[in-house]
């Protein structure tokens, strides 16, 4: 077996497995962002549905925006899991 395969491949097909990885990559990314919006408390019960809309229709910018905007828009419920009230 070789295991200097990167050698015979051409240079289209090594942009088209770049970019598969590239779009594996944001396509997970997405789902975590995804994941991550339903999961969260919001203190405006609306912000649940506008980060999803935000999500769809604004892809690679919308997930950006969500990742530094949406943390200081969430409730922080440190207590839940504190068994020693």
């Amino acid at each position: 077996m070789n295991l200097l395969f990167i050698g015979s491949i051409s240079p289209g097909s090594f942009i088209l497995i770049l970019f598969s990885i590239v779009a594996f990559a944001f396509f997970v990314f997405w789902i975590i962002t995804l994941v991550d919006i339903v999961r969260s408390n919001f203190k405006d019960p609306n912000m649940k549905l506008i980060w999803i809309l935000d999500l769809i229709f604004t892809n690679p910018i919308g997930m950006i925006i969500y990742w530094i905007i949406a943390p200081n828009q969430k409730i922080n419920n440190f207590n839940q899991f504190n068994h020693f009230k």
